[in-house]
């Protein structure tokens, strides 16, 4: 745990350092001036962290996803089972014209596997050894498909500029609330007072929360899409019993939080909660194959 949340921080400092620096190779002027917000400046900020930080994240996710699992990267198969691994992915890769990911197996006792990368063409699809002792070949065949159609369909760039567009709505709208609120309740005339920053920061936690259901309703959407193209490339009936695997699983999934949305099986909501669910309940995936 202690590594996983310093490799967090490091993580996150050097981002805001890259994007800092950015920012003033590009010139941009202090947002907030006597007269009020520059404008300009304001969007080029929101800008360059807004999508900043999601798309570096998505550059380092490999790696970043190798570190926070303990995945090991199959390079040589060393047993039957990781050369079934690599062969399943191979022919799964070659149906869904992508090129072959890197494959890797962590070690953790929930049923779970994620896929992710910055491009169709250079992803990592992981499976953890719970899934590999719980699952028959069948299930985590499907498993697998269901990761390399996340590949195949660019869910993880995609999702990457979805955060991105909503990062920066939500900087913008954060600091336009809190200038109203400073010039109109606390009738601050010249620069910004502590109104501003107090109100800015409220707001930006308040629109972080609500925007961010619009990314966790892609997420569900996204899996959906996953779940279709696996039962096209290694059959329905397959697809649905590993559902029904991961539905009749007692664990909760123990991927890290920055990883949760990658995995195959999510955490279980209902109500409000909904919302913020990266992954639609397994019954409505089960039933969706179904219907065809």
């Amino acid at each position: 745990m202690f590594k996983r949340i310093t490799l967090f921080l490091i993580t996150n400092l050097a981002i805001v350092f890259v994007l800092s620096l950015v920012l003033n190779l590009l010139g941009v002027g202090p947002m907030l001036t006597e007269q009020g917000i520059d404008f300009a400046s304001l969007i080029l900020f929101a800008a360059v962290f807004g999508f900043g930080g999601s798309l570096i994240s998505l550059v380092i996710s490999k790696w970043t996803a190798k570190r926070l699992t303990g995945a090991r990267v199959i390079t040589t198969p060393a047993s039957e089972v990781e050369f079934w691994l690599v062969e399943v992915v191979r022919r799964q890769a070659v149906q869904a014209g992508i090129d072959m990911p890197e494959v890797a197996i962590y070690d953790a006792p929930d049923v779970n596997a994620f896929a992710t990368g910055m491009r169709r063409n250079s992803a990592l699809v992981a499976v953890s050894t719970g899934l590999l002792r719980a699952m028959d070949r069948n299930e985590a065949e499907a498993v697998l498909a269901h990761e390399v159609s996340h590949v195949a369909n660019g869910d993880m760039i995609t999702l990457a500029l979805i955060q991105g567009v909503v990062n920066t709505f939500v900087i913008v709208a954060a600091r336009l609330v809190g200038h109203l609120v400073d010039r109109v309740v606390f009738k601050t005339e010249r620069g910004h007072g502590p109104g501003f920053f107090i109100t800015s920061m409220i707001a930006q936690i308040v629109f972080g929360i609500l925007a961010s259901t619009i990314v966790f309703w892609f997420s569900r959407q996204r899996e959906f899409r996953a779940d279709a193209g696996a039962a096209t490339l290694a059959g329905r009936e397959k697809m649905i019993a590993a559902l029904e695997k991961l539905r009749q699983s007692a664990r909760q999934p123990h991927l890290p939080d920055q990883m949760s949305a990658f995995g195959i099986s999510g955490t279980v909501g209902s109500g409000l909660k909904r919302l913020f669910m990266t992954h639609p309940p397994l019954e409505e995936r089960i039933a969706a194959l179904k219907r065809g």
